[in-house]
This record gives structure tokens, sequence and C-alpha cells, in this order.
């Protein structure tokens, strides 16, 4: 007999083994799709791992459903890295396979069977059994796959269902969903019987009464003249500011003939590339070090202050790949990010350059992961966000890590909770390529692992052109409330310099890292403020839809006329966020043109384009936003940056809260002067004293460096330990409490002192679930796999306790 096993797209500790006929297993290989029975009646699609003869010890090996695939949808080299995940991570490999899979691949059996109306099925043209399921739809508008074994009274259906798709006598619902469709797009061309001179005279004279008409034909020549490249429907109606249904009409009349050509939906639409800048004699000498150091280290990294030119090196640097026949991955944290540098990369690049992120559909998604498959000229360079990682490169030579110290490269939830920095250094080193990672304000632990001499590392310390660094003045926030010199949020000073720099044309970035109008909104009389009826926060006031949300669950709320608890009216709002500064920017300036750039005004998948793109041709002149800001954009005429109020970040309580300050007023500030003039930013701030505001004044990195570090060391926090932090939920409050009393019981038997917690985080219940924090620290010389095994010993323990099997347990490995 022969088995495979199987991954299956569920948190399963083990794989499952199936049973499959000799045929199928001189067919089948690692890496190729299978439909599976897997439960009672659910279907799922596995990923078949090993191919054996071996039979299950415990279980009946059920049979497979049928083969998916001809080829492998993923390679050895990902599979290895998969593993890693899971086991660094402590997930399972189902866990990793539904975030590395692009779902159009996961098909699953809640499918929905409908009859197909369009198309008139005879009963003489339907077997049996195909007849009892085409009459059961007759009655009932759906049926499951479930209804259909109970029609049928037998398990295996799918031929059934397979044979009517092909008759087109039923749709399913998922396959509607989730298949992956081409796309068409339409081309109109003048009919061949028109190309004589004569006949096209006569056409011409005859739509003499038609002047649109007329207008379409002569707009189509036109174009055609301009370029080689077939015209598209769309490129037609907009040159002659037609509607299409005159183009329907021409080619009803036969005069104008339509086709349609198969396109990848995100395509290269540039001229000819340009060749790469020249670099200056600090970026050559940086590009050499990074290339001696890469000699040394598999893990180089780039300390670049901001506007140093970092991304010139980097196209040198992939230009050497792509010259050795090499894949290059470039990761970076934002979204926002990628449409900028999208473009500058296809300046260069054109055709080889993918993106690839979640703001695209699923099928574009599924386009870029086959041509890496094949691949194809179009995926040498992958440009994407953190999920690229997972996608199957063959041929990696280099993986380049931008803005290396952001958050967002860490995945919270779901399952596998990777860091894509970290993962990436390990997917190099399975394809042994080379990592560069590169930051103006490193992650501590990236740049303690290049002082340990565990990476390569190289500095860039002037900015390009010689541009100064931008000039940082504090504002004492007190002393101008004091004084009475602030209007609304914003003090004399900052009004001061955001007048004379518009005067100069020049545009202006505000940051503020809340979104919305106000987050809390208070009855002046009694003092109650209104919660989220699901967490434990307080709901934020958004002014332009008039409604109080939680940015939490998303639960929304009309604003109160009234106070809930004593029914006066006077209410009040505290704090303030993006929205807030917007409508007073655009009191104080009436003539400027005012933008906002937060999660609320980005949710399209153009979103981020349409603002940035708009700020970079100057069509705003403030730009008022979150932390989305901060992310390496470059802008070059802005010359002013505001932070509204650098406290709240600074008194976060998080181990990171001061290093993320830093990393943060850096980036900002990074924004401002980028071309010829020295750019001025403004903090401000109750405590201009602070010792992190002192640094990121004189961009003292060393000795933020050096402090922190020492504060990492006395109170064990990393890079000097490693953190393991194991969260407990469940809706009842005793509940969780009882159950993380006795697992922090558990582990400090075997950890003792190195257990912090049971301990709510600051926000305790989101969505209607109490959480409770415990938190693992693990010293250096502390074996990591060994630590990793007792607690999920400990955890498979705790699952069999019947009390505890509801709560749910979350393992985050490095959770920073």
């Amino acid at each position: 007999m022969n088995y495979i096993d199987v991954i299956l797209p569920l948190p399963l500790q083990k794989l499952f083994t199936y049973s499959i006929t000799e045929a199928e297993a001189s067919f089948l290989r690692v890496g190729m799709r299978v439909a599976v029975p897997f439960g009672k009646s659910k279907i799922y699609t596995g990923l078949v791992h090993r191919i054996h003869t071996s039979k299950p010890l415990v279980y009946e090996a059920k049979d497979i459903h049928q083969i998916l695939d001809e080829e492998p949808i993923i390679n050895a080299q990902q599979l290895a890295f998969w593993e890693w995940i899971s086991s660094y991570y402590m997930c399972t490999l189902g866990d990793v396979m539904r975030a590395a899979l692009p779902s159009a691949f996961l098909l699953e059996s809640e499918t929905i069977i409908s009859k197909n109306n369009q198309k008139e099925i005879l009963d003489e043209e339907l077997l049996d059994d195909e007849f009892l399921v085409y009459e059961a739809l007759q009655h009932q508008s759906s049926l499951k796959i479930q209804d259909l074994m109970n029609i049928l009274d037998r398990k295996n259906v799918l031929p059934v269902i397979k044979r009517l798709l092909e008759k087109e006598a039923i749709h399913l619902q998922e396959e509607i969903y989730e298949k992956y469709k081409p796309k068409w797009v339409r081309y109109v061309r003048l009919h061949p019987n028109f190309s004589s001179e004569a006949a096209l005279q006569a056409v011409l004279e005859e739509l003499n009464r038609a002047p649109k008409q007329k207008q379409v034909v002569m707009t189509l020549f036109m174009l055609t003249a301009k370029t080689k490249k077939p015209i598209k429907v769309t490129e037609l109606t907009e040159a002659s500011e037609a509607s299409s249904a005159i183009v329907k009409t021409l080619i009803d009349k036969g005069i104008l003939e339509e086709y349609h050509i198969q396109t990848d939906r995100v395509t290269y639409s540039g001229e000819e590339n340009e060749a790469s800048k020249k670099l200056n004699e600090y970026q050559n000498t940086a590009l050499k070090e990074i290339k001696e150091s890469f000699e040394k280290h598999s893990v180089t990294l780039l300390h670049g202050v901001t506007s140093s030119g970092k991304t010139e090196i980097y196209v040198k640097l992939i230009e050497e790949a792509l010259a050795k026949g090499k894949q290059v991955l470039y990761l970076l944290p934002e979204i926002a990010l990628t449409t900028q540098l999208v473009t500058r990369l296809q300046n260069y690049f054109g055709e080889q350059v993918s993106v690839f992120h979640s703001k695209y559909s699923i099928h574009e998604r599924v386009e870029v992961y086959h041509n890496l498959l094949d691949n194809s000229a179009k995926a040498q360079i992958i440009l994407g966000a953190r999920s690229s990682i997972f996608l199957p490169f063959s041929n990696l030579g280099l993986i380049i890590v931008d803005e290396e110290h952001e958050q967002s490269f860490k995945q919270f939830d779901p399952a596998p909770r990777y860091h894509a920095r970290d993962s990436a250094v390990v997917l190099a080193n399975i394809h042994k390529a080379k990592t560069l990672l590169g930051s103006a304000t490193p992650s501590l632990e990236s740049y303690f692992n290049a002082k340990q001499n565990k990476y390569g590392f190289v500095a860039l310390s002037t900015r390009f052109n010689d541009v100064l660094m931008p000039e940082i003045e504090l504002v004492d926030l007190k002393d101008k409330y004091k004084r009475k010199k602030m209007k609304g949020h914003f003090s004399d000073r900052l009004i001061e310099e955001m007048t004379e720099t518009l005067k100069e044309g020049q545009q202006i970035i505000l940051f503020q890292n809340r979104r919305g109008f106000s987050p809390i909104v208070e009855c002046v009389t009694c003092g109650n403020a209104p919660q989220c009826p699901n967490c434990d926060v307080s709901l934020t006031y958004h002014q332009y839809r008039n409604q109080l949300r939680c940015h939490y669950c998303g639960y929304q709320a009309a604003m109160l006329q009234t106070c809930g608890a004593c029914g006066s009216p006077e209410i009040d709002s505290k704090g303030f966020g993006t929205e807030q500064i917007e409508i007073e920017v655009k009191q104080l300036f009436p003539d400027h043109k005012v933008a906002r750039m937060d999660l609320d005004t980005t949710r399209g998948k153009y979103g981020y384009e349409k603002i940035i793109t708009s700020f970079e041709q100057q069509e705003v002149d403030i730009l008022v936003g979150t932390q989305m800001l901060t992310k390496g954009l470059d802008f070059r005429n802005v010359n002013l940056v505001g932070i509204m109020n650098a406290d709240n970040m600074l008194n976060f309580p998080d181990f990171r809260a001061h290093e993320r300050s830093f990393q943060l007023m850096l980036q900002v500030s990074g924004r401002a002067g980028r071309t010829e003039k020295r750019g001025r930013v403004l903090i401000q701030t109750y405590n201009p004293y602070h010792k992190i505001l002192q640094q990121v004044s004189t961009n003292d990195y060393a000795s933020m460096f050096k402090e922190q570090m020492d504060e990492r060391y006395f109170f064990k926090y990393p890079p000097v330990y490693r953190l393991i932090k194991i969260t407990l939920k469940h809706k009842d409050y005793n509940r969780v409490n009882m159950a993380a009393d006795w697992y922090a019981q558990s582990l400090r038997q075997v950890f003792g002192d190195f257990v912090l917690g049971p301990e709510f985080p600051p926000v305790a219940r989101i969505r209607n679930q109490y959480h409770k924090n415990i938190i693992v620290k693990i010293p250096s010389k502390q074996s990591l796999a060994k630590t990793k095994e007792t607690i999920i010993r400990i955890d498979n323990s705790f699952n069999a306790v019947k009390d505890f099997r509801s709560v749910r347990v979350i393992l985050n490995v490095d959770n920073y």
C-alpha cells in the first residue's frame, strides 16, 4: 500500500496520513495539493508533505478525493522554511500553510451548490444520480455537500458534482469566490475591410451625419499613429470623450472590430528603463563596505541617516544580484511605502518588478505567486510587505529589509506570529543568500547583533548632496499654556514657522499618533465618559461621521446629544486626534489645502496612492497624519515637520516605549528638508528635558542605544534575554484568573523567577474576552528549544484539564 502525509490548513499538532493507489503514488510529488476528507463530512485542500509506504498505527487511513495540481505549488526550500517557522514560533504547519498560500489555493467543503438558471438542462441528458441532485435543486435553492450525501446515500459525491459542473447544470458558491479567473481586456481596431483608402473615404463620408461616431474613428487613427500598441476600448472612449455606446454602435456596424487579450492585473506601463543614478563618494564607500562585509557575514546592517540615499545603494545591489541570475526580495513595513518605491524601481527594472501585499486582490496575488513558481522574467524582484517571505522563491540571491526597526514586520494575529525581519534572515540562509537590513534608526536587537559581530555593520552618516540634518526645536507646552500662547493645539512658535514655510511655497507635515477627533468624550456635569460595551476602553469621537467608535472591536454609536448618566447636555471632548488637527489647521490657514492620512482615509486599494501622489505633486500644502507618515516616504518639498504631542508615545506602558518614540520622532523628522534647504522640526512637549527628546534633537543614536541597553541589562529584557508571551483569553473573568494562575504556577515550577505575571494588560477586555498575560524570560545561556518544549508540555497538560478547555491560549515568541 502507498500513503501520503498531508498538511491540512488547520491548527493540528500532527500530519494526517491518507492512502493512495500505486498510479497516484507515481504521479504525486511533495508540494502538490490534494482534496481530502477530514472529520465526519468535511473536505479540505491538503498539501503533500511526504510519500511513503508505512501504514498509520492508530487510525485507518482514508482515501484521497482527487489530486488538484499537475505540478507542485510549493518547493523544497519553502517547506524547510515552513518547518522552521512552525517550530520557532510555536505554531502548527497548518497555521503556516494558511498564512503562506493565497486563499484562492484553499478550497473547503462548506461548499454550497445551487442550480444554474442560465442553462436549460433536459432530464434525459442526466444520469440517475445527477437527476436526483438536479431535482432536489428544483425544490431547494441551495444544498450543501452533506445534503448530497444524504440524498444519494453515499460518501463520495464529488464525481457527481464534477459531472454536473461539466454539464453546466450547477454552480458552486465557493468556486465563484475563490477560483482564480484570468483577466481579459477589450481592445478595438479598424475592421480589415476598410484598410484600402477608397473604402475608408466612403466610411468617413457616410459618418458625416453622425459627428460623434466620426470623432471616435478619427481619434482611433490618431492613437494608432502615436503608438504601435493595441488600443483599449477604455483608452478610446477617454481620448474621444465618447460613451462606450457609440463605440458599440460602430462595432455593430462592422466599422470597428473588438478583440480580447489576456493580461496580468498588475502591469508595468512605463517607457524604456532609465539607468540607475550615479552614487556619490559616501554611497560608493558604503556599497564597497557592504560587499566586503557580505564576504564574512551573511547579514549586514546598514545604518544610514534619513535621506542619505539608501535606496540607490539597494538598487546597485539589486542590479548585481540580477546580473548573477538571482531573485531579489525587497521587504517593506508599510503598504504606503510600496506605492512610492514601485515607481522608482520600475523606472530602473521595468517588467522585472512584482508587488505583493494585502491591498491586492486574490487574483493579483495568485498571478505573482504563479509568476514566481515559473521563475518568469516578470518576477525577479519582489517588492512586498511581510507576507511576501512565503512566496515560492527558487533562486533567491538577496533580501533587503528596509526600515528594519518597524513594528509592522511582526505579525500579531492570527498564528504564525512571525517577525518578517528575523524570518527573512533564516529564509536567506536556506537559499544561501545575503540579507541587508537598512534603517536610519536600527532596532536595538539588530544593532546589538552588529556590535557582537554576528552581523556586518556599515554606517552612512551624511545626507545625499550634503544637505544638513533638520534643525530640531523643542517647544515647552507647559510654558506656552501658562502664558496663554496657544491657539487650540498649536503653539505660537509652530504657527509662526508654518506661516513662514507656506509663504515660501514649501509643504508641511504634522504628526499626531491618534486618529479620530478626540479619544475621550466626557460629561462636564457628572464626569461620565461613554465606554465600549465589548472592550475596556472609552469610545473615540469621529466628527466627520458624527459618531463614537471603538478602535479595538469596531463598535460604533451615534454621538450623544445628552449625557447617558445624568442627562446633562454639556458634553466635552478631551485629547485630540488627526481629525481635530485637520479642522484646526483649516481654520488657521483657510487659503491652503489640507489633507489627512490615517487608517480612516486610506481604506481603499488606492487610498494611499491618491494622498501621496497629490502631496508629491504639491496639490496639498499641509499633510496631517499618524505614524504612516514616518515610514521612509520621500517628499522633495517638505520643509517643516511638526510633532503635535511627543508625550503620549513616551509614557506608554511598554519596555520599548523610549526606543519606539526615538525611532518614530527621528523618522518623522527625516521627512523634512530632503533637498537643498535645511529642514526644521518642531516637537511640542510638556517635558522638553526628557532624555529621549534631547537625544532626538541632537540625532544621537549611540547614546540612546547605550542608555537603553543599560536598562535592558538591568531589567533583563531583549536583546539580552529572550521573551515568550503567553496570553489567555476567555469571556468569563473568574475562569481566566483561575486558568492564568494555574499556568503561571506550572511555569514557575520549572523557570522560577523568570516568569512574570499573570497580569491584566492596560486594556483587559477586548471583544468581550478578558485577556491575561504571562511573560517567560529566557537568559542567553538557556536553551531556547528546551524552553519551548517545556512550555508546549505545560500547554498540553493545561488543555487536558476539563475546566480550562474553553480558555484560548496564545503563544507569542519574541512578542516585540
